[in-house]
């Protein structure tokens, strides 16, 4: 034992301050029991997750965390400094997606990891710099078996974790019980702002955006992705988005019936996105003029646009099998708990005190 150097916060007068809840989080948690059991709940749903995965036969797997090359999605990267080998390196802005797919390549049939990931980009509500995710990667599955499996996943989560399937988050009912709809990217934007996604021209796309209320739209790719995520505000769900346009999602495969779209979900919930899968693109010749379109736009100043990976093609000129790949990150959690991001992890950061 050892001495208590400051008294311990009654009750009464604890922690009101919501800043000083947030940097003080010990003690709050001490003083809180509704808050203690929110962050049990927390550990419940990623090892509910976890084995869920197991109980399906796949391998969880670990991947680097510093890269040369950040991959897998559209976001800017934080920059670090490899001292033993002298180069600059990036924290990675997902899971391991790349890497998952190289393990596809490499024989294993299901892979999936749960780790941490950062992006260098804005926070709110929904959106944090340091945040948990899941990735997963199944050979010879596609977006259309991808989606009985998300469904699944997400009901099993649901009542394992919390005993129920019926959430209220903010405005919005959401019951995972129910039949999920399917909802098409391309009619839900040219409804709403009255613009055709797939064959309006740039200009066109960032007039519309600019009427929506968009300030910083570079390109056609921001300003379409601006416009969807404005018009789903409105949705409830649970609902899967797909139709995306291939200009949307230089990973994705093209759509068998339509070349213009990728075979992609979102998951739709409380009008937010709660997840993303799609059937992967194995074509190299296909992915490596999909890179070149994203160094295109980097070169024009887009700093979220996608960088081509040569190792990641010379892996996949090997031959890639088939394979759908999802995603799922702790913004679900805090959705379901109807928190702000900040306040479902246990130590967010902070600015220091001055």
């Amino acid at each position: 034992l050892s001495k208590s150097l400051l008294p311990i916060p009654t009750e009464h007068f604890g922690l009101k301050d919501e800043e000083k809840k947030l940097r003080e989080r010990d003690i709050d948690i001490l003083l809180d029991p509704e808050l203690r059991a929110m962050f049990e709940r927390r550990a419940r749903f990623w090892q509910t997750a976890r084995d869920f995965y197991v109980s399906k036969g796949f391998l969880e797997v670990e991947t680097p965390a510093l890269e040369t090359t950040p991959g897998g999605a559209d976001a800017r990267p934080f920059i670090t400094h490899h001292n033993a080998l002298d180069i600059d390196v990036y924290l990675r802005i997902s899971a391991g997606e790349l890497w998952q797919k190289r393990l596809l390549i490499a024989g294993f049939s299901k892979v999936f990891e749960i780790g941490r990931i950062f992006r260098n980009e804005g926070q709110s509500r929904e959106h944090l710099q340091d945040y948990t995710q899941l990735e997963s990667y199944e050979a010879y599955a596609d977006m259309r078996s991808g989606m009985e499996f998300v469904e699944e996943l997400y009901r099993h989560i649901a009542k394992q974790v919390y005993g129920k399937y019926t959430f209220e988050i903010g405005e919005h009912t959401v019951d995972l019980a129910e039949d999920w709809s399917v909802l098409d990217f391309r009619t839900i934007v040219r409804d709403q702002f009255g613009v055709d996604p797939q064959t309006a021209n740039e200009g066109e796309l960032m007039h519309a955006a600019s009427n929506a209320g968009a300030t910083d739209v570079p390109n056609r790719e921001r300003a379409a992705d601006y416009l969807w995520k404005k018009a789903r505000k409105g949705i409830s769900g649970p609902a899967f988005l797909t139709g995306a346009p291939v200009y949307l999602e230089p990973l994705a495969k093209r759509s068998s019936e339509n070349p213009d779209v990728v075979e992609r979900i979102q998951v739709l919930l409380a009008g937010s996105e709660m997840g993303k899968g799609y059937s992967e693109l194995n074509d190299p010749q296909d992915q490596r003029a999909r890179f070149e379109e994203q160094q295109k736009l980097r070169d024009a100043g887009d700093e979220e646009a996608q960088r081509l990976d040569e190792d990641y093609i010379r892996a996949m000129e090997y031959g890639m099998p088939p394979a759908f790949g999802f995603g799922v990150s702790e913004r679900l959690f805090s959705f379901l708990e109807n928190k702000p991001a900040h306040e479902a992890q246990l130590f967010p950061l902070l600015r220091p005190k001055q």
